[in-house]
């Protein structure tokens, strides 16, 4: 089994909202590279997702991503100077050290994703 290798995987984000979803994804800093009626692709650097026209709050109140980042506090910085919290009624918290040796914040998004955004804590 040594010889299997990937190239990437990505994830299918649920959007209650499909453009209010993809002008979010945008202010947060990823670039929309296609649309479709009912599927998206974002991208920053060689981080990808496909956000989905589909929603079922079960799923989506249920559905995390995490990102690992140069610096959680960077984004944290971006989010607040692009009032993503207020423009998009979105809920978000600052970066903190987590036990688990990363330091992140977490953000809803419109659909009520949580990601998770942090970086390694070097020791």
């Amino acid at each position: 089994m040594t010889n299997l290798k990937t190239i990437e995987i990505k994830a299918y984000v649920p959007a209650k909202d499909f453009e209010l979803s993809k002008q979010f994804y945008q202010d947060l800093g990823f670039t929309l590279c296609w649309s479709e009626e009912d599927l998206a692709k974002f991208e920053i650097g060689t981080t990808r997702f496909l956000l989905q026209n589909f929603y079922t709050r079960e799923h989506a109140e249920n559905f995390m991503m995490h990102m690992l980042v140069e610096n959680a506090d960077d984004w944290w910085q971006h989010i607040q100077e692009n009032k993503l919290m207020e423009k998009y009624g979105v809920k978000a918290a600052p970066p903190e050290d987590r036990h688990w040796g990363i330091r992140d914040l977490v953000l809803d998004d419109p659909s009520g994703v949580l990601w998770r955004i942090g970086h390694e804590i070097n020791e």
